[in-house]
């Protein structure tokens, strides 16, 4: 019926034309009578008419009302002191100034948008002056009615406008009853400057995953775009609202405008300090050092740049300074220690609940190898005794002083002889090495106000499963040729000293947590691969999806880690054993970081052996 009434209204305007036509020319009466042209005019008229309406009842008919709600949190939820804001984003409401939002068509592509999905009407958020937020953290949710045309087809992604003066933190968009779909949800978690501070329009997509080859035709431009928005252009320092996620070389950890004594060498991008890379933030190089990035002034605090959706809250650390009442950043006693549990609400350790000298025991020392803060480095002895991997050259024989007399009357009837050495054998020796880690950097380190030891510590396992300690070696660099071995004392002198030896390694192990097994290889070796997948993976790709919970905040952690622990005179500097050459000892450490060898021994081995096989079958997955 509606196609024919079309070609109806076609048909009779055709008709009109000719009789104009022919009457401009004065032809008429060799064709028609006078009544047959008014006729035909009347008609044709009165079918264009019925045409016309129709198209426009028909253009009603295609239309369809699509309800959605919008879940948020406004700037004062996360930042209740900025009431300003809140009231000034109600001016620009009263003004047509509200925040908008246009569906995207994921079926049927606009051909005079470059083959982009066709954009909707725009249609704003309800009820934005009447929503009373409360100064607690909390969402708001906000009704929003799209005048959907159908033939736009699926929605597959939606453009939002913040016309606001400030931002807010986008959750979800749900959309409900689309004909023949049913509800569609978005999910967000982003947040949403004024419209004037970016150059292209904010675009989120439904919560559902697409390979790139997948992506529907009408949202491949959008997932690419966006993409390059991410990257950015790599010049210019990065604001506040920027989306950015770029490389940069740990240049910014030195200080020597404030100080020559705080200068520090540029890590990464070199062979001899190599680095995982940062983000990128753009700040003009120092006035003393163009290598040097220069520091935010102190009254910005933790304001360094990470992309917005990286700093959901700011990272605070604990004050420990009131607890430590006559000596500065130090612990006047063990009381002091004690009262941390009580101050932070922690509950007391099992160990020290009846005997607050436990800690100190020798099974308590073993345990804590694998129970405490850094079970990573203990390893099986594989030869005895303990070899060093150092250049002799430059540092002289490293090899550990441990001889079979040290521990042979502790090894719970084991025998040894010069053919066989049975705890070795049975697997039963176990050793924490932090000898070559430290050792090239053991005589600077010992120049400044900390001093230490390199130290090896080698351990039998029990038949009842548990460790002991046999021996701790504390080692000095040559040519003092300092190497003693310390064994298991409980009374006397002796024993004094053995406690001190458990001492030095135990504050090795745990600055090598510290600095190494936790800065290190957890946080900065991170950070290149939170960029890479925000810079190669769309939030449509499921290997985003998958890696997204696991990355969350951890740039902006290391940002602020950057500004005030592993800074120079930063904490890190002033409470752990090497002292200024913290970091620079953790590039040296870097060297031998290898990414196949973090993997789970199963896949370590079963990658090792399949790699020939499949070296002609690796995927290159992006975007």
């Amino acid at each position: 019926m509606a196609l024919s009434l079309k070609f109806l209204g076609f048909f009779s305007f055709a008709v009109v034309i000719v009789v104009l036509v022919i009457e401009e020319e004065e032809m008429l009466h060799s064709f028609f009578s006078f009544n047959i042209a008014l006729s035909l005019k009347f008609l044709g008229f009165f079918s264009f008419a019925v045409f016309i309406l129709h198209s426009v009842f028909d253009g009603k008919n295609n239309r369809i009302l699509i309800r959605g709600t919008v879940v948020l949190m406004k700037k004062n939820v996360l930042d209740f002191t900025d009431l300003r804001s809140s009231i000034i984003d109600r001016v620009y409401e009263l003004v047509g100034k509200g925040v908008s939002l246009q569906l995207v068509s994921a079926v049927h592509a606009d051909p005079t948008n470059g083959l982009q999905g066709q954009v909707g009407k725009p249609a704003y958020l309800k009820g934005w002056i009447t929503t009373i937020t409360p100064l607690t953290a909390g969402e708001s949710a906000f009704k929003v009615t799209f005048d959907h045309d159908a033939e736009i087809g699926r929605p597959g992604a939606f453009i939002i406008r913040n016309n606001h003066r400030s931002e807010f933190y986008l959750r979800t968009l749900t959309l409900e009853d689309v004909p023949a779909h049913g509800r569609i949800h978005f999910v967000c978690n982003s947040w949403v400057y004024p419209a004037d501070k970016y150059d292209a329009d904010r675009v989120f997509f439904t919560n559902q995953t697409y390979l790139p080859i997948e992506t529907p035709g009408p949202l491949r431009r959008y997932r690419e775009r966006e993409l390059e928005n991410l990257r950015g252009d790599g010049i210019g320092e990065r604001k506040e609202w920027d989306r950015v996620y770029d490389y940069a070389y740990y240049n910014d950890l030195g200080n020597p405008d404030e100080d020559p004594e705080y200068a520090r060498p540029v890590l990464g991008g070199s062979v001899e300090y190599p680095y995982p890379r940062r983000g990128r933030t753009g700040r003009p190089p120092s006035e003393t050092d163009p290598n040097t990035e220069s520091r935010l002034p102190r009254r910005t605090s933790l304001n360094i740049y990470v992309p917005r959706d990286e700093r959901f809250g700011q990272f605070h650390l604990p004050e420990f300074e009131a607890l430590c009442d006559s000596t500065h950043n130090e612990f006047d006693s063990f009381q002091d220690v004690f009262d941390l549990y009580k101050e932070f609400q922690i509950p007391t350790p099992q160990v020290i609940q009846e005997n607050r000298s436990a800690w100190r025991t020798d099974k308590e020392f073993a345990r804590e190898m694998l129970a405490g803060l850094n079970p990573v480095v203990i390893r099986r002895l594989e030869e005895f005794p303990p070899k060093s991997k150092l250049d002799p050259e430059v540092y002289g024989n490293q090899n550990s002083s441990i001889t079979k007399e040290h521990i042979g009357n502790h090894l719970d009837g084991l025998t040894i002889n010069k053919e066989t050495f049975l705890a070795l054998e049975k697997k039963r020796l176990f050793i924490l090495d932090h000898h070559d880690t430290l050792m090239p950097y053991l005589r600077r380190i010992n120049l400044t106000s900390t001093k230490t030891y390199a130290s090896r510590t080698v351990l039998f396992l029990k038949d009842d499963g548990t460790l002991k300690p046999l021996a701790i070696e504390l080692s000095l660099p040559h040519p003092d040729g300092v190497s003693k071995v310390y064994t298991p004392a409980e009374d006397g002198v002796e024993g004094s000293i053995w406690q001190l030896a458990k001492a030095y390694a135990a504050v090795n192990d745990s600055g090598h947590h510290q600095l190494l097994s936790h800065w290190l290889n957890t946080h900065a070796v991170i950070e290149p691969f939170v960029i890479a997948t925000n810079r190669q993976l769309s939030v449509l790709h499921p290997i985003n999806k998958l890696l997204y919970p696991h990355f969350r905040n951890t740039m902006n952690i290391n940002a602020s880690a950057r500004k005030i622990l592993i800074n120079a005179g930063g904490v890190v500097e002033r409470t752990f054993y090497p002292s200024e050459y913290a970091m620079e000892m953790s590039s040296v450490v870097y060297k031998n970081w290898v990414f196949t060898e973090q993997a789970l021994v199963g896949d370590r081995y079963t990658y090792r052996n399949n790699l020939d096989e499949k070296r002609d079958n690796i995927y290159v997955v992006r975007q």
